[in-house]
């Protein structure tokens, strides 16, 4: 794939990169060594400086950086100020609580140490990580790496997605200004195909990626050859879940905004509705009502609700998966053709009645495409949710108090929302299940993921 910004509205090539030749990739990796030597001895209080002022750029460069995303690869720019705002709220909550997640931990005495003995673990960097990012969330997916990371004295390289190169350097030139040491946080502008050889260098020593399931399985297994720590957030099919306690209407609402955040393109979106058959149709009316009055448009324009998806390739994928469903029998209640004219534009979307046979059914479709299905129960809707090799998140609506604990227990994925749709937030781990990923992001967990966790026994 080339290293290019293509504007998703209108299908415009604008502007072209060209990959790092492999002596430029290797000088980035030499200096990307050599810094965190150095940089691994700075204090917290030094870095957390440094991201308060990275977190001041993002604020100061909101409405230029927004624009960015916007152009690269089609967010709203109403929802694009709102990542870029969340990404310097995440620096500014890293910069404050990333040492206490780092600080020495105290273990009691085993029998055989005499009383004065100290024992402990000392959480200690690991080296230069590389980050495999994608596009849906060109500045938050990097955040929730960068921050941790850089607060724990490792030094960052990012791949990013090929089609949101300037996001990329953007992103380098603002912790660049922020005063980061040069070569603490590299934009690696390189293809696809150089990542495996990046992984088993000696000098990078560990790697997250945030992706489909099949890229994840590729650098999952490269970093397993070589021995290297990886945490790995893929895809997901998450179930929303709506019981006949639930108010209707402002589930109904949360269930559009869910599948149609960032034009349908998020791991977290709710995907699979599983309606309680008493409230079936109601909801399903409210549902294609709702998703038929969204305002579809130029994600520039303010009034914008549900702009292009970020490619052709992305939107052909996208509509064979629905029409396939079709054919095996799927209802369609609404949209299903992609919009004529320029741009990458599918329309919000509902299919029915799905067979287990058609890709629907255990297929992500990632793109504005809300899929219902009936439970007879509690038990039954469990049962449905359950029923995919994904497992990123997953919500439930209700107000029975045995149908939360059952839900929040039973529900097979790393993260559930009980009347609430799902997201992500600094203060709260984030990751998967099954096919859904391993290991976590944020909270405690951003900068306890790359480190070595020392065991000092002094006496």
């Amino acid at each position: 794939m080339a290293i290019a910004t293509i504007n998703p509205a209108t299908g415009e090539t604008v502007r072209e990169f060209e990959a790092l030749t492999e002596a430029q990739l290797e000088e980035k990796l030499q200096r990307s060594w050599d810094t965190f030597r150095t940089y691994r001895d700075t204090t917290f209080s030094q870095r957390a400086d440094w991201l308060r002022r990275a977190a001041d750029i993002f604020d100061e460069d909101n409405e230029r950086l927004a624009q960015l995303a916007t152009l690269e690869m089609g967010k709203t720019l109403v929802a694009a100020r709102a990542e870029i705002t969340k990404c310097a709220y995440g620096c500014r909550w890293y910069a404050d609580h990333a040492a206490e997640a780092l600080a020495d931990v105290e273990w009691p005495h085993p029998s055989n140490a005499p009383e004065h003995a100290r024992i402990l673990t000392r959480y200690q960097p690991l080296g230069p990580v590389l980050a495999v990012m994608p596009w849906n969330f060109p500045y938050w997916q990097l955040l929730r790496f960068a921050a941790p990371a850089l607060m724990t004295g490792n030094t960052g390289l990012l791949k990013h997605a090929s089609n949101v190169p300037q996001v990329a350097l953007a992103i380098e030139d603002v912790f660049t200004r922020a005063g980061f040491p040069a070569g603490a946080f590299q934009t690696l502008l390189v293809s696809s195909s150089q990542i495996e050889g990046i992984i088993d260098d000696d000098r990078v020593r560990a790697v997250t990626l945030t992706g489909s399931e099949p890229a994840g399985r590729e650098v999952g297994a490269r970093a397993g050859q070589n021995v290297k720590t990886s945490v790995l957030e893929l895809g997901g099919s998450d179930p929303f879940i709506v019981m006949p306690s639930a108010d209707l209407d402002a589930t109904a609402d949360a269930a559009v905004t869910s599948r149609t955040l960032n034009n349908g393109q998020s791991c977290i979106n709710a995907k699979r509705f599983i309606i309680h058959e008493q409230i079936a149709d109601e909801f399903q009316r409210l549902l294609v009502e709702k998703m038929d009055a969204l305002v579809v448009g130029d994600p520039m324009d303010e009034n914008t609700e549900l702009g292009p998806m970020s490619g052709p390739q992305g939107l052909e994928e996208l509509d064979q998966q629905v029409q396939d469903s079709v054919a095996k029998g799927a209802t369609l209640l609404t949209g299903g053709k992609p919009l004529g004219g320029p741009g990458n534009y599918y329309p919000a979307t509902v299919l029915a009645d799905i067979p287990k046979d058609a890709p629907a059914y255990y297929e992500e479709l990632f793109g504005p495409v809300a899929l219902v299905f009936r439970a007879r129960d509690v038990d039954d809707a469990i049962a449905i949710a359950n029923d995919s090799s994904f497992g990123l998140g997953g919500s439930a609506w209700t107000e029975d108090e045995d149908e939360k604990e059952r839900f929040a227990n039973e529900v097979e994925s790393g993260m559930v929302y009980i009347n609430k749709i799902t997201e992500s937030t600094p203060e709260v781990p984030f990751g998967g299940a099954k096919n859904s990923g391993y290991g976590r992001e944020l909270a405690s967990f951003g900068p306890q993921s790359f480190v070595n966790a020392k065991t000092i026994w002094i006496q």
